[in-house]
């Protein structure tokens, strides 16, 4: 038997479990800055609403690496690999976007002859996106973007006219068959928050020190 663990922090904070493929359980909570606080929670909750015992069940773990904020997605990421090596487990990082897109395609919210594309919320009035096929197999991105840029196809997620949530659950389920994204972030921007890298001196240039008055 296979239990596999999965985590999302590229929007809300999302956890679910996969045992032998098949979703067994599944939580969400609907918050978008509260990453750090309710993430470990909630992965308590779907353990056990799993019936597992404890995290000592989980073979291995599934994370979504973005496209996301940085802070949220950087808690999910960092609590994977944290967990992963605390329980001696693999952990396998996939574009979140490849999910939702998998989860589309399932749903049959997209024509089953026809391109679409996932995107979500990026801020800044821009959104994250990339385009896929019928089967929900990437064929370009992920980009940020306004959403002016989308190629003209059908569009699904929670940003879009046909709107669509990230199950963790699925995401544990399909790990195996989504393309292997690492474990390194999606930021596709650089932080908000950066640390300069040319120290400014205090002193006042020449023209502007005051003369010394004798």
């Amino acid at each position: 038997m296979s239990t596999v663990l999965g985590i999302d922090t590229s929007g809300v904070v999302c956890a679910g479990i996969a045992v032998d493929g098949v979703v067994a359980a599944s939580a969400v909570v609907p918050d978008t800055r509260a990453h750090a606080e309710q993430l470990l929670p909630l992965v308590q909750r779907v353990v056990a609403e799993a019936g597992l015992t404890g995290l000592a069940d989980v073979d291995r773990i599934a994370v979504g690496v973005g496209p996301g904020p940085f802070t949220g997605l950087r808690v999910g990421v960092v609590a994977a690999i944290t967990l992963g090596e605390a329980l001696g487990i693999p952990v396998r990082g996939v574009c979140s976007l490849d999910v939702l897109a998998r989860q589309a395609a399932w749903r049959s919210l997209v024509a089953t002859s026809e391109d679409f594309v996932v995107a979500t919320d990026a801020r800044r009035k821009e959104w994250y996106w990339a385009s896929y096929r019928a089967d929900g197999e990437r064929t370009n991105g992920p980009f940020v973007t306004s959403p002016d840029a989308l190629p003209e196809l059908p569009a699904v997620g929670p940003v879009t006219a046909t709107p669509i949530d990230l199950d963790a659950g699925v995401l544990a389920a399909l790990a195996a068959d989504l393309p292997d994204a690492g474990l390194e972030p999606l930021y596709l921007r650089r932080p908000d928050a950066e640390v300069p890298t040319v120290r400014k001196s205090t002193l006042l240039p020449p023209r502007l020190a005051p003369r010394r008055v004798r």
